[in-house]
C-alpha cells in the first residue's frame, strides 16, 4: 500500500496549492496539510496588511456576555428575513459565557423579526428562566439542553421548520456531496430517525444529542433542521447553508428523476474540501455580512 508525501507550502500565499500527480497515478494536485479556512492573501502588493475579520478578544466575560446576545438577536432578524419562521416553532440558544450552564433563548411568542437583546432569555441547565418575563420553547429546552450538555464545544445551535429541511428531512437520508457547499457537512451530519412528535422530554433530546455526534447537524426526519457551532454565528450560518444545500438536493433528484446523471464528488475530494469550507473560522466569517445587513436595515434596533 502506497503513501503520500506531505509537502507544506511554507513561503507561498495562504491560497496557493502546489501541482502533483498522486502516488496511485491519478492526475491530481499535492495539497496543504492543513488548508486555510479564510482563502486570501494577508497583504497588499506593496506589502501593507489587510483587515481580515476574525471573533473578537474580550478584556472581560461581560463584553463577551454582550457580543453573544447581540449576534443571537442579529440570527433570529437574520432567519426572519429568510422565512425560517413559523409561529413558535424554531429557536436559537447561545451558551452564557459567565454562567456557562445557563443558555439565552428567544422568548416563546415573539416573532424573529421583532427579538432585540432585552427580549432575550436566559435559562438554567434546567429550563428555570432566570432573567426574562417569558417562558421558552419546552422543545427547544429539551433539545438543546441536551446538545449543550454532551458537546461542550457547542456554545450556539439553532432549529428551525424551514421549507426545504422539512421536505428533505422526510427521506430519513444524509446528504449527497453534489456541490461545493454540501461538503461543508461532508462526515459532519447525522440523521435522527426517531420521530416522535413534539420533543417534550430530555430522553429524546439525549437520542438528538446522539445522532447529532461530534458534527455540526443533525436532520430530524419528519421535522427540519437543526446546527451547532462554537458562536451562534457559525451555527446560524451553517443553518442557512444547510437550507439551501437541502434546497439544492432536492433539485438534483427532481432532475436525477427525470433521467439527468449527477455527478457526485468523491469522497477524498470532499474531505479536503470539507476542510477549506466547513471549519469554524470560515462559518463565523461568512455570518458577518448578514449581521451587517441587520445592522443597516435595522439602524442597530435589535441592539436595544
Amino acid at each position: 500500500m502506497s503513501t503520500t508525501e506531505t509537502i507544506t507550502a511554507t513561503t507561498a500565499p495562504t491560497f496557493s496549492i502546489t501541482e502533483r500527480t498522486r502516488l496511485n497515478g491519478s492526475s491530481g494536485k499535492e495539497r496543504i496539510e492543513n488548508p486555510p479556512q479564510v482563502q486570501v492573501t494577508g497583504t497588499t502588493k506593496s506589502g501593507k496588511k489587510l483587515n481580515i475579520r476574525t471573533y473578537p478578544k474580550f478584556e472581560n466575560l461581560e463584553d463577551e456576555r454582550l457580543y453573544r446576545k447581540q449576534h443571537l438577536a442579529a440570527a433570529f432578524r437574520v432567519f426572519a428575513d429568510r422565512g425560517f419562521d413559523e409561529g413558535v416553532a424554531g429557536h436559537i440558544s447561545v451558551r452564557d459565557p459567565i454562567l456557562t450552564d445557563h443558555f439565552w433563548l428567544n422568548p416563546l411568542s415573539m416573532h424573529f423579526s421583532l427579538i432585540k437583546v432585552s427580549d432575550l432569555i436566559l435559562c438554567d441547565e434546567d429550563g428555570n428562566v432566570v432573567e426574562g418575563d417569558e417562558p421558552v420553547n419546552a422543545a427547544a429546552f429539551a433539545i438543546h439542553s441536551q446538545i449543550h450538555k454532551a458537546r461542550p464545544d457547542v456554545h450556539a445551535a439553532c432549529h428551525a421548520h424551514s421549507v426545504h429541511g422539512k421536505a428533505f428531512s422526510v427521506f430519513g437520508r444524509e446528504l449527497e456531496m453534489i456541490t461545493q457547499d454540501a461538503c461543508r457537512f461532508y462526515k459532519s451530519h447525522g440523521v435522527y430517525r426517531d420521530f416522535r412528535g413534539v420533543v417534550l422530554d430530555s430522553e429524546e433530546g439525549r437520542r438528538i444529542a446522539k445522532a447529532l455526534g461530534n458534527g455540526k447537524a443533525v436532520i430530524l426526519q419528519n421535522h427540519g433542521l437543526l446546527t451547532v457551532g462554537g458562536s451562534v454565528d457559525e451555527a446560524a450560518f451553517w443553518f442557512i447553508s444547510l437550507e439551501r444545500t437541502c434546497q439544492a438536493q432536492l433539485l438534483a433528484d427532481a432532475a436525477s428523476a427525470s433521467g439527468q446523471r449527477k455527478i457526485l464528488i468523491d469522497d477524498d475530494e470532499a474531505a479536503y474540501t470539507s476542510l477549506q469550507v466547513g471549519g469554524p473560522e470560515k462559518g463565523w466569517l461568512a455570518f458577518q455580512p448578514y449581521y451587517d445587513e441587520q445592522l443597516a436595515k435595522t439602524k442597530g434596533e435589535f441592539l436595544n
